[in-house]
């Protein structure tokens, strides 16, 4: 597990744990100016999934990995072998749907979610707005298969949103370091998932962040999500784009640290 997810951990044997998850195309270096702040009184974990950053490739398998339960079997796995309990789970985009189904498969490890940019959906159904139609997901799709780079160079600038120009670039960097054949299909995975009806069966206290101009998760989706998970708690963020914990980390770090006090 160690190897295969690339785990590393800090913070004061004893502490409240915290596991941090990354999102599509990124990897567990994106935490870097947020999971700090708290080692200095939880026990931290940040992790790559299976396919990112230095998690060991020849652990992927397609079939384990085509849908978002076996992305959440790997972090029960990690909760299990480091024999953590009441988990802070703070995932970030499709990491926020993968600890939903983690909490889910394994209730009596986790003791609070923090979903950053959720989305139980991104397609777009009959009473519901995801962000995204069917055609626009399918040329997203197709668009990766056919040129990955100029993908990764359009996608960025969206997912990092007005005004971040470096988060932009690292994100393009980060995209272009995923193995193409792992990143079409954890795209296709995410983006085609659909967990609205799991959010009502979350059972933990959960923070649901929203940033503002979020072209991915619009807010429409994160006060979906906030009215679908029973009991939780929405904050708006004033940090634009999809990856506060880039461009506002200490909004972002403020915002969580609030949440727990009341946890």
């Amino acid at each position: 597990m160690i190897t295969r997810n690339c785990v590393h951990v800090s913070g004061p044997a004893g502490a409240r744990p915290m596991l941090f998850a990354h999102g599509f195309g990124c990897d567990q270096s994106m935490w870097r100016a947020v999971a700090p702040d708290f080692a200095v009184d939880h026990r931290v974990v940040t992790f790559d999934h299976v396919g990112s950053g230095g998690s060991d490739l020849a652990a992927y398998d397609p079939e384990r990995y085509g849908s978002l339960r076996g992305y959440a079997a790997d972090v029960v796995d990690i909760c299990r072998d480091l024999d953590l309990t009441d988990v802070v789970f703070v995932g970030h985009s499709v990491s926020a749907m993968i600890g939903v189904l983690a909490a889910q498969a394994a209730p009596e490890r986790f003791g609070a979610l923090v979903m950053v940019g959720p989305s139980p959906r991104y397609v777009d159904d009959e009473g519901y707005t995801g962000g995204f139609t069917r055609a626009d997901v399918a040329a997203l799709l197709d668009s990766l298969d056919a040129n990955p780079q100029q993908w990764s160079a359009v996608l960025a600038p969206v997912v990092a949103g007005p005004g971040n120009p470096g988060v932009a670039t690292e994100l393009a960097q980060s995209f272009c370091r995923t193995d193409p054949a792992v990143a079409r299909q954890f795209a296709r995975v995410t983006f085609l998932s659909d967990n609205r009806d799991d959010l009502p069966r979350v059972r933990v206290p959960t923070l649901v962040l929203q940033c503002t101009q979020d072209a991915i998760a619009p807010e429409v989706v994160g006060r979906y999500v906030h009215e679908h998970v029973p009991g939780s708690v929405f904050r708006q963020l004033a940090a634009t784009g999809h990856c506060p914990h880039l461009s506002a980390p200490e909004e972002t770090t403020a915002a969580i640290r609030a949440f727990l006090a009341g946890t």
